[in-house]
């Protein structure tokens, strides 16, 4: 079955970087479109940015717009998040998704395959 393994969370401060990496198993990644999505405490989950399954188009929300990249590796079977000038309010669970569709989409419902999730904590 599709497995998706999130990993590269951690503590930074703020203006900090990180790298999130989604291995993906059990599936034709380089078919499918993905996407981040993230969870703070006590609210909903979140769209943060989506790729083609070409890697060709991206979408970013705009609180991330200009700091976060989303890229993909097809040969490596492997989704990444470039994460800059990272802020308190960046703070959550990051999670990587897949669809069964080649394009990506920002609507959480579109997706139907899910990590289980990375902690990211940015310190003022």
């Amino acid at each position: 079955q599709v497995q998706l393994v999130e990993s590269g969370g951690g503590l930074v401060q703020a203006g900090g970087s990180l790298r999130l990496s989604c291995a993906a198993s059990g599936g034709s990644f380089k078919t499918y479109g993905m996407g981040w999505f993230r969870q703070a405490p006590g609210k909903e989950r979140e769209f943060v940015a989506t790729i083609t399954w070409s890697g060709t188009s991206t979408v970013y929300a705009d609180s991330v717009k200009g700091r976060f990249t989303i890229s993909r590796d097809n040969a490596k079977n492997t989704l990444y998040l470039q994460m800059n000038s990272l802020k308190p309010e960046d703070t959550a669970v990051y999670y990587c998704a897949r669809r069964n569709v080649r394009f990506g989409a920002l609507n959480i419902m579109e997706y139907d395959y899910w990590g289980q999730g990375t902690q990211v904590t940015v310190s003022s």
